[in-house]
């Protein structure tokens, strides 16, 4: 964690001048990810790769594809958490990708 929190610091003073918004986004964002630093390692060795974001969202692009063009944000926003819950739901219940340790 210590690592990661000075990567951040550099990355911001590298780019607060040039990019003032995206250094805030970061700053106040990024230190959530960090999280992943207090779980053991055999997790955070799963977690390394993409392959639960690309799963998630290639779900998400199947699904708004279907529906092509949202007449609102929030009609999108809305599909969308739709698929985030009902994938949550079968993470919740299906089986356990990280194993709770003894």
């Amino acid at each position: 964690r210590p690592h990661a929190e000075e990567r951040l610091r550099v990355f911001l003073e590298t780019w607060r001048e040039k990019q003032p918004k995206l250094a805030a986004w970061a700053e106040e964002n990024l230190p959530e990810g960090f999280t992943v630093f207090g779980l053991p390692e055999t997790h955070r060795r799963k977690l390394r790769t993409s392959n639960a974001c690309e799963t998630l969202n290639s779900q998400i692009k199947r699904r708004t594809r279907v529906v092509g063009l949202f007449p609102s944000e929030e009609s999108l926003q809305r599909l969308v958490t739709a698929v985030l819950v009902e994938i949550s739901e079968a993470w919740e219940s299906g089986k356990s990708y990280l194993k709770p340790q003894n």
